[in-house]
């Protein structure tokens, strides 16, 4: 294996290493930031909101989400790249510390065990996020923050995606 490669994996947990990692830097007062999303088609929006949020402390975990997630919530034409695919990319990215590629998951009290067994300290969003209901009451449960570190940029994967199609037809 390639130290490349290592590094990769070295980033690239399940969640109940990313839980042993998160409790061990909470013990070492350090700052955990958490975020999540789909980052299908990485662009300068992702990495925006990704710097923004590493700013904010001393580790970055994602919470990747899996192909059947976002066949469900984006189309049966999505993802374009596979959920390890997606982690391997977003594992290169300077502000990333931790990939969690989540397994399927249909309702909100499995996201709520997930956010809780992390406990994090700061919970990052976008300005006007679809789910802030759900971020902010898991927040409240930890006495984490939320803090909208970007605007939502002009950029987005399904508006890429629908460009693709066009210029191929």
């Amino acid at each position: 294996m390639k130290l490349g490669q290592l590094e990769i994996v070295n980033k690239i947990l399940n969640l109940n290493q990313a839980i042993k990692k998160s409790e061990e830097l909470r013990n070492q007062d350090k700052i955990v930031v958490l975020v999540g999303g789909i980052f299908d088609i990485l662009h300068i929006g992702h990495i925006l909101f990704l710097q923004e949020a590493k700013k904010l402390g001393d580790i970055l975990i994602i919470l990747l989400e899996s192909d059947k997630t976002v066949k469900k919530l984006k189309g049966s034409d999505r993802p374009f790249n596979t959920q390890k695919d997606r982690a391997e990319i977003l594992a290169v990215v300077s502000s990333t510390d931790v990939i969690i590629p989540l397994p399927y998951i249909e309702k909100d009290e499995e996201y709520d065990r997930v956010v809780i067994s992390l406990k994090p300290d700061i919970i990052a969003v976008t300005k006007n996020d679809p789910d802030i209901i759900h971020k902010k009451r898991q927040a409240e449960i930890l006495h984490a923050k939320i803090v909208e570190v970007v605007e939502r940029l002009p950029y987005s994967t399904s508006k890429l995606a629908q460009l693709l199609k066009n210029d191929i037809a």
